[in-house]
């Protein structure tokens, strides 16, 4: 393996998925909660693995369908992060109580993990990401791109799971109420700016 070309991919990885969004509030959320953290952090890191490995083995095929896929994923994808923000905007509004780290009931694995994947798959910036512009990155290595590949999913699952587990030094400022509620319309936001983005699109 090339380590200069697997240090690229791992580089680039991490510039494109250290930006705030739909993904990573989550994962944020789920670590502070110290709900399913294990779970959410492999099923984030292993769908972007997948991903990456077909971009990395597939884009130029792949760019050929991209007629017909942007719209149907763009669409999509903004529907879900409307309702999602919503859901956000709904719980900063809640009393209390259920924002407190540890308090309410825990939503189910197999709910949290739905709500996970959907969040993956169902975001078209992950396939821009991850697909897009990975692939088209690692066209740049001609014989190396599994080795950008390599380290390009090496950054997922370092970000993925350093975040989840990380989010535990950030409980104290999170057990004051208004933190949580603060928290929570801030991923609102986040949601709503995404899926108004990429509704408008063109």
């Amino acid at each position: 393996m090339n380590v200069t070309v697997y240090l690229t991919g791992l580089g680039v990885s991490l510039s494109l998925i250290l930006a705030i969004g739909a993904q990573n509030a989550f994962v944020l959320r789920q670590g502070l909660r110290n709900e399913h953290v294990l779970a959410v952090c492999l099923a984030c890191a292993l769908s972007d693995a997948v991903l990456i490995a077909l971009g990395v083995s597939s884009f130029r095929q792949i760019s050929e369908l991209s007629p017909w896929i942007d719209p149907v994923m763009r669409y999509a994808g903004a529907a879900f992060l409307f309702w999602y923000g919503a859901k956000s905007l709904h719980a900063a509004l809640r009393s209390n109580e259920a924002l407190v780290t540890g308090d309410g009931e825990a939503a189910g694995l197999r709910q949290t993990l739905i709500t996970c994947l959907a969040l993956t798959w169902l975001n078209p910036h992950v396939y821009l990401d991850t697909v897009v512009l990975v692939g088209t990155i690692s066209t740049q290595f001609p014989g190396f791109e599994p080795a950008f590949g390599a380290g390009a999913v090496t950054a997922s699952f370092l970000f993925f799971f350093g975040l989840g587990y990380g989010a535990r030094w950030l409980r104290p400022f999170f057990a004051k109420p208004s933190a949580w509620r603060a928290l929570e319309a801030a991923i609102a936001a986040t949601m709503w700016m995404i899926a108004a983005r990429l509704a408008l699109s063109t």
